[in-house]
Protein backbone atom coordinates (compact mmCIF):
# COMPACT_ATOMS: atom_id res chain seq x y z
CA UNK A 1 0.00 0.00 0.00
CA UNK A 2 1.70 3.52 -0.96
CA UNK A 3 1.40 6.28 1.28
CA UNK A 4 -1.36 8.29 -0.53
CA UNK A 5 -3.19 5.28 0.46
CA UNK A 6 -3.30 4.94 3.61
CA UNK A 7 -6.53 5.52 5.70
CA UNK A 8 -7.88 9.20 5.73
CA UNK A 9 -9.97 11.61 7.51
CA UNK A 10 -13.72 9.63 6.74
CA UNK A 11 -15.64 11.47 4.22
CA UNK A 12 -18.80 11.61 6.51
CA UNK A 13 -17.23 12.41 9.77
CA UNK A 14 -15.54 15.39 7.99
CA UNK A 15 -18.43 18.14 7.37
CA UNK A 16 -18.29 20.85 9.78
CA UNK A 17 -20.32 23.74 9.26
CA UNK A 18 -18.49 26.60 7.38
CA UNK A 19 -19.15 29.50 5.20
CA UNK A 20 -20.63 28.26 2.19
CA UNK A 21 -18.74 28.59 -1.11
CA UNK A 22 -18.41 31.13 -3.15
CA UNK A 23 -20.22 31.02 -6.80
CA UNK A 24 -20.02 34.15 -9.09
CA UNK A 25 -22.52 35.73 -11.11
CA UNK A 26 -23.83 33.23 -13.84
CA UNK A 27 -22.34 30.35 -12.21
CA UNK A 28 -23.79 27.24 -10.97
CA UNK A 29 -22.59 24.77 -8.42
CA UNK A 30 -23.88 21.07 -7.44
CA UNK A 31 -22.89 18.05 -6.00
CA UNK A 32 -22.46 15.05 -7.66
CA UNK A 33 -22.49 11.64 -5.44
CA UNK A 34 -20.54 8.85 -7.18
CA UNK A 35 -18.91 5.83 -5.81
CA UNK A 36 -16.65 6.58 -2.89
CA UNK A 37 -16.80 9.93 -3.90
CA UNK A 38 -18.83 13.14 -3.79
CA UNK A 39 -17.67 15.76 -6.36
CA UNK A 40 -18.78 19.19 -6.34
CA UNK A 41 -19.39 20.65 -10.10
CA UNK A 42 -19.07 24.28 -11.09
CA UNK A 43 -20.55 25.11 -14.00
CA UNK A 44 -22.01 28.41 -16.27
CA UNK A 45 -24.89 28.20 -18.68
CA UNK A 46 -23.92 27.82 -22.42
CA UNK A 47 -24.15 30.71 -24.37
CA UNK A 48 -26.49 28.53 -26.75
CA UNK A 49 -27.18 24.89 -27.13
CA UNK A 50 -25.50 22.41 -28.81
CA UNK A 51 -21.91 23.37 -28.12
CA UNK A 52 -19.50 21.03 -27.43
CA UNK A 53 -19.02 19.85 -23.70
CA UNK A 54 -15.43 20.78 -21.26
CA UNK A 55 -14.25 20.11 -17.99
CA UNK A 56 -11.46 21.79 -16.55
CA UNK A 57 -9.37 20.04 -13.37
CA UNK A 58 -7.27 22.51 -10.93
CA UNK A 59 -3.65 22.30 -9.79
CA UNK A 60 -2.69 21.48 -5.85
CA UNK A 61 -4.73 23.45 -3.23
CA UNK A 62 -6.72 25.08 -5.81
CA UNK A 63 -10.46 24.71 -6.74
CA UNK A 64 -12.68 25.02 -9.67
CA UNK A 65 -12.87 28.83 -8.67
CA UNK A 66 -9.53 28.58 -10.28
CA UNK A 67 -11.28 28.43 -14.01
CA UNK A 68 -13.87 30.95 -13.76
CA UNK A 69 -12.36 33.59 -15.65
CA UNK A 70 -11.86 30.88 -18.33
CA UNK A 71 -14.93 29.70 -18.32
CA UNK A 72 -16.41 32.71 -18.96
CA UNK A 73 -14.64 33.64 -22.08
CA UNK A 74 -15.29 30.29 -23.74
CA UNK A 75 -19.02 30.15 -22.24
CA UNK A 76 -19.67 30.57 -26.07
CA UNK A 77 -17.62 28.33 -27.07
CA UNK A 78 -17.82 25.02 -25.07
CA UNK A 79 -20.33 23.89 -22.28
CA UNK A 80 -18.01 23.60 -19.56
CA UNK A 81 -17.86 22.10 -16.31
CA UNK A 82 -15.38 22.65 -13.56
CA UNK A 83 -14.94 19.93 -10.70
CA UNK A 84 -13.37 20.35 -7.37
CA UNK A 85 -11.46 16.87 -6.62
CA UNK A 86 -11.79 15.12 -3.54
CA UNK A 87 -10.68 16.99 -0.77
CA UNK A 88 -10.53 20.08 -2.21
CA UNK A 89 -13.50 23.33 -2.88
CA UNK A 90 -16.32 21.85 -1.78
CA UNK A 91 -15.57 18.35 -2.47
CA UNK A 92 -15.33 15.85 0.54
CA UNK A 93 -12.72 13.65 0.89
CA UNK A 94 -12.50 10.38 -0.96
CA UNK A 95 -13.74 7.51 1.05
CA UNK A 96 -10.57 5.67 0.38
CA UNK A 97 -8.10 8.39 1.17
CA UNK A 98 -6.66 7.94 -2.04
CA UNK A 99 -4.85 11.40 -3.20
CA UNK A 100 -2.69 9.93 -5.72
CA UNK A 101 -2.64 11.25 -9.26
CA UNK A 102 -3.98 8.31 -10.07
CA UNK A 103 -6.80 8.07 -7.36
CA UNK A 104 -7.70 11.79 -8.78
CA UNK A 105 -7.84 10.63 -12.59
CA UNK A 106 -10.10 7.63 -11.10
CA UNK A 107 -12.21 10.61 -10.45
CA UNK A 108 -12.51 12.36 -12.87
CA UNK A 109 -12.70 9.34 -15.39
CA UNK A 110 -16.17 8.53 -13.26
CA UNK A 111 -17.66 11.53 -13.31
CA UNK A 112 -17.01 11.60 -16.96
CA UNK A 113 -18.62 7.98 -17.47
CA UNK A 114 -21.06 8.82 -15.58
CA UNK A 115 -22.33 12.21 -16.80
CA UNK A 116 -22.10 10.58 -20.21
CA UNK A 117 -20.78 13.85 -22.08
CA UNK A 118 -17.62 12.50 -23.45
CA UNK A 119 -15.41 12.94 -25.30
CA UNK A 120 -14.66 16.54 -23.55
CA UNK A 121 -12.46 19.37 -24.26
CA UNK A 122 -10.32 18.31 -21.11
CA UNK A 123 -8.15 21.39 -19.38
CA UNK A 124 -5.59 20.53 -16.70
CA UNK A 125 -3.74 23.05 -14.23
CA UNK A 126 -0.49 21.86 -12.32
CA UNK A 127 -1.29 18.95 -10.73
CA UNK A 128 -5.01 18.85 -12.55
CA UNK A 129 -2.58 19.18 -15.81
CA UNK A 130 -1.07 15.27 -14.31
CA UNK A 131 -4.44 13.69 -13.81
CA UNK A 132 -5.65 14.79 -16.90
CA UNK A 133 -2.37 13.64 -18.82
CA UNK A 134 -3.03 10.34 -17.12
CA UNK A 135 -6.95 10.58 -18.23
CA UNK A 136 -6.53 11.13 -21.94
CA UNK A 137 -3.36 8.36 -21.95
CA UNK A 138 -5.42 5.79 -20.83
CA UNK A 139 -9.23 6.79 -21.39
CA UNK A 140 -8.50 8.58 -24.98
CA UNK A 141 -12.23 7.84 -25.81
CA UNK A 142 -13.22 10.37 -23.21
CA UNK A 143 -11.38 13.01 -24.30
CA UNK A 144 -11.56 15.18 -27.80
CA UNK A 145 -8.66 17.90 -26.60
CA UNK A 146 -6.20 18.46 -24.09
CA UNK A 147 -5.64 21.85 -22.61
CA UNK A 148 -2.38 21.74 -19.97
CA UNK A 149 -1.41 24.91 -18.09
CA UNK A 150 1.88 24.60 -16.47
CA UNK A 151 1.48 20.78 -16.09
CA UNK A 152 2.78 19.22 -13.22
CA UNK A 153 5.47 16.72 -15.16
CA UNK A 154 8.52 14.92 -13.83
CA UNK A 155 11.22 17.25 -13.57
CA UNK A 156 15.00 16.24 -13.16
CA UNK A 157 16.13 19.85 -11.61
CA UNK A 158 13.09 21.23 -9.76
CA UNK A 159 13.08 25.00 -8.72
CA UNK A 160 14.43 26.28 -5.48
CA UNK A 161 11.32 27.93 -5.46
CA UNK A 162 9.27 24.79 -5.61
CA UNK A 163 10.93 23.11 -2.68
CA UNK A 164 8.64 23.68 -0.12
CA UNK A 165 5.67 22.57 -2.11
CA UNK A 166 7.47 19.69 -2.49
CA UNK A 167 8.75 19.13 0.95
CA UNK A 168 5.32 18.78 2.01
CA UNK A 169 5.17 15.34 0.87
CA UNK A 170 7.63 14.51 3.34
CA UNK A 171 6.20 12.67 7.10
CA UNK A 172 6.11 15.38 9.93
CA UNK A 173 6.38 18.26 7.80
CA UNK A 174 2.94 19.22 7.31
CA UNK A 175 2.58 19.56 11.31
CA UNK A 176 5.98 21.15 11.48
CA UNK A 177 4.49 23.82 8.89
CA UNK A 178 0.98 24.13 10.76
CA UNK A 179 2.43 24.95 13.77
CA UNK A 180 5.23 27.43 12.64
CA UNK A 181 2.02 29.40 10.56
CA UNK A 182 -0.43 28.95 13.25
CA UNK A 183 -0.15 32.50 13.91
CA UNK A 184 -0.47 33.08 10.64
CA UNK A 185 -3.90 35.54 8.94
CA UNK A 186 -5.97 34.17 6.15
CA UNK A 187 -4.68 37.63 4.72
CA UNK A 188 -1.04 36.63 5.21
CA UNK A 189 -1.56 33.13 3.63
CA UNK A 190 -3.28 34.20 0.45
CA UNK A 191 -0.24 36.71 -0.13
CA UNK A 192 2.24 34.52 0.07
CA UNK A 193 0.30 32.04 -2.12
CA UNK A 194 -0.29 34.99 -4.98
CA UNK A 195 3.06 35.63 -4.68
CA UNK A 196 4.14 32.25 -5.16
CA UNK A 197 1.86 31.14 -7.94
CA UNK A 198 1.09 34.68 -10.30
CA UNK A 199 3.98 36.35 -12.35
CA UNK A 200 2.59 39.90 -11.13
CA UNK A 201 0.69 39.44 -8.32
CA UNK A 202 -0.43 42.95 -9.24
CA UNK A 203 -2.59 41.56 -11.13
CA UNK A 204 -5.25 40.50 -8.57
CA UNK A 205 -7.73 42.39 -8.27
CA UNK A 206 -8.86 43.90 -4.44
CA UNK A 207 -12.17 41.84 -5.20
CA UNK A 208 -10.44 39.14 -6.11
CA UNK A 209 -7.69 39.28 -3.26
CA UNK A 210 -10.84 39.41 -0.70
CA UNK A 211 -12.54 36.43 -2.27
CA UNK A 212 -9.61 34.41 -2.02
CA UNK A 213 -9.14 35.38 1.65
CA UNK A 214 -12.83 34.45 2.36
CA UNK A 215 -11.86 31.21 0.82
CA UNK A 216 -8.80 30.59 3.02
CA UNK A 217 -10.80 30.98 5.84
CA UNK A 218 -13.08 28.94 5.19
CA UNK A 219 -10.91 26.00 4.24
CA UNK A 220 -8.69 26.17 7.14
CA UNK A 221 -12.08 25.25 9.40
CA UNK A 222 -12.11 22.18 7.31
CA UNK A 223 -9.89 19.46 9.35
CA UNK A 224 -9.27 17.34 6.41
CA UNK A 225 -7.77 20.60 4.49
CA UNK A 226 -3.98 19.97 5.55
CA UNK A 227 -4.25 16.28 4.86
CA UNK A 228 -6.12 16.37 1.12
CA UNK A 229 -2.63 19.19 0.55
CA UNK A 230 -0.37 16.78 2.20
CA UNK A 231 -1.06 13.62 0.50
CA UNK A 232 -2.25 15.18 -3.01
CA UNK A 233 1.81 16.88 -2.94
CA UNK A 234 2.79 13.48 -1.85
CA UNK A 235 0.48 11.82 -4.74
CA UNK A 236 2.36 14.30 -7.32
CA UNK A 237 6.04 13.57 -5.84
CA UNK A 238 5.34 10.00 -5.77
CA UNK A 239 3.95 10.26 -9.76
CA UNK A 240 7.35 12.10 -10.62
CA UNK A 241 9.53 8.55 -9.51
CA UNK A 242 6.68 6.20 -11.75
CA UNK A 243 8.99 4.78 -14.44
CA UNK A 244 8.03 2.62 -17.49
CA UNK A 245 4.13 2.22 -18.59
CA UNK A 246 2.69 3.82 -15.46
CA UNK A 247 5.41 7.08 -15.63
CA UNK A 248 3.66 10.63 -16.84
CA UNK A 249 6.35 11.10 -19.64
CA UNK A 250 5.39 7.93 -21.41
CA UNK A 251 1.55 8.58 -20.45
CA UNK A 252 2.31 12.22 -21.98
CA UNK A 253 3.31 10.30 -25.64
CA UNK A 254 0.38 8.03 -25.26
CA UNK A 255 -1.97 10.73 -25.52
CA UNK A 256 -3.81 10.59 -28.95
CA UNK A 257 -5.68 14.19 -28.67
CA UNK A 258 -4.94 17.41 -30.17
CA UNK A 259 -2.92 19.11 -27.08
CA UNK A 260 -2.27 23.12 -26.38
CA UNK A 261 0.35 23.16 -23.83
CA UNK A 262 0.60 26.86 -21.52
CA UNK A 263 3.62 28.02 -20.17
CA UNK A 264 4.24 31.00 -17.89
CA UNK A 265 7.85 32.49 -18.26
CA UNK A 266 7.68 33.66 -14.90
CA UNK A 267 6.57 30.32 -12.93
CA UNK A 268 7.98 29.57 -9.74
CA UNK A 269 6.92 25.98 -9.45
CA UNK A 270 6.61 24.37 -12.87
CA UNK A 271 9.77 24.91 -14.59
CA UNK A 272 9.84 26.83 -18.16
CA UNK A 273 12.39 24.84 -19.42
CA UNK A 274 10.06 21.77 -19.48
CA UNK A 275 8.02 23.32 -22.35
CA UNK A 276 10.08 22.37 -25.46
CA UNK A 277 10.55 19.41 -23.58
CA UNK A 278 6.55 18.91 -23.10
CA UNK A 279 6.14 20.33 -26.79
CA UNK A 280 8.29 17.25 -27.88
CA UNK A 281 6.32 14.58 -25.84
CA UNK A 282 2.75 14.99 -27.06
CA UNK A 283 2.27 13.50 -30.57
CA UNK A 284 -0.06 16.62 -31.48
CA UNK A 285 1.29 19.63 -29.46
CA UNK A 286 0.92 23.63 -29.96
CA UNK A 287 2.94 25.82 -27.23
CA UNK A 288 2.00 29.10 -25.65
CA UNK A 289 4.11 30.56 -24.20
CA UNK A 290 3.41 33.66 -21.35
CA UNK A 291 6.68 34.96 -20.69
CA UNK A 292 5.26 37.18 -18.20
CA UNK A 293 2.70 34.42 -16.38
CA UNK A 294 3.49 32.53 -13.35
CA UNK A 295 1.62 29.12 -12.34
CA UNK A 296 -1.81 30.21 -13.30
CA UNK A 297 -1.71 31.71 -16.88
CA UNK A 298 -5.52 30.77 -17.16
CA UNK A 299 -6.31 33.34 -14.09
CA UNK A 300 -3.74 35.95 -15.00
CA UNK A 301 -4.44 36.03 -18.93
CA UNK A 302 -7.71 34.07 -19.58
CA UNK A 303 -8.19 36.24 -23.28
CA UNK A 304 -4.82 34.90 -24.24
CA UNK A 305 -5.14 31.27 -23.22
CA UNK A 306 -9.17 31.43 -24.30
CA UNK A 307 -7.94 32.95 -27.78
CA UNK A 308 -5.20 30.24 -28.15
CA UNK A 309 -7.54 27.26 -27.47
CA UNK A 310 -9.91 28.38 -30.30
CA UNK A 311 -7.14 28.68 -32.33
CA UNK A 312 -6.51 24.73 -31.19
CA UNK A 313 -10.28 24.00 -32.09
CA UNK A 314 -10.08 25.38 -35.89
CA UNK A 315 -7.03 23.93 -36.81
CA UNK A 316 -8.55 20.44 -35.01
CA UNK A 317 -11.50 21.22 -37.33
CA UNK A 318 -13.63 21.62 -34.25
CA UNK A 319 -16.09 24.74 -34.52
CA UNK A 320 -14.81 27.94 -32.94
CA UNK A 321 -17.92 30.55 -33.16
CA UNK A 322 -18.08 32.67 -30.18
CA UNK A 323 -14.08 33.23 -30.24
CA UNK A 324 -13.21 35.79 -27.94
CA UNK A 325 -12.08 39.23 -29.68
CA UNK A 326 -8.85 40.14 -29.85
CA UNK A 327 -5.46 39.52 -32.12
CA UNK A 328 -4.56 35.66 -32.88
CA UNK A 329 -1.61 34.05 -31.96
CA UNK A 330 0.89 33.39 -34.29
CA UNK A 331 1.77 29.62 -35.39
CA UNK A 332 5.15 28.34 -36.33
CA UNK A 333 7.06 25.00 -36.19
CA UNK A 334 9.44 24.14 -33.15
CA UNK A 335 12.13 21.45 -33.94
CA UNK A 336 11.16 17.96 -33.01
CA UNK A 337 7.39 19.21 -31.75
CA UNK A 338 3.80 20.28 -32.99
CA UNK A 339 2.81 23.85 -34.10
CA UNK A 340 3.92 26.54 -31.59
CA UNK A 341 1.24 29.17 -30.74
CA UNK A 342 4.10 31.89 -29.62
CA UNK A 343 1.97 34.03 -27.12
CA UNK A 344 4.87 36.79 -26.45
CA UNK A 345 5.08 39.46 -24.22
CA UNK A 346 2.79 41.79 -26.41
CA UNK A 347 -0.16 38.79 -26.44
CA UNK A 348 0.72 39.06 -23.09
CA UNK A 349 0.37 42.75 -22.14
CA UNK A 350 -2.78 42.65 -24.12
CA UNK A 351 -4.65 40.14 -22.52
CA UNK A 352 -4.53 43.18 -19.54
CA UNK A 353 -5.80 45.64 -21.46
Amino acid sequence: MSSTELPSVPATTALPKVAPVRVADGERLRSVGLPGITLSVRSRPPARAGLPPALYVHGLGGSSQNWSALMQQLEGVVEGEAIDLPGFGDSPPPDDGDYSVTGHARAVIRFLDAAGRGPVHLFGNSLGGAVATRVAALRPDLVRTLTLVSPALPEIRVQRTAVPTALLALPGVTTLFTRFTKEWSAEERVRGVTLLCYGDPGRVTPEGFRSAVEEMERRLQLPYFWDALTRSARGVVNAYTLGGQHGLWRQAERVLAPTLLVYGGRDQLVGFRMAQRAARAFRDSRLLTLPDAGHVAMMEYPDTVARAFCELLGETGESADGVPSGEPAVAVSPDGGGPVVDGGGAAAESAGS
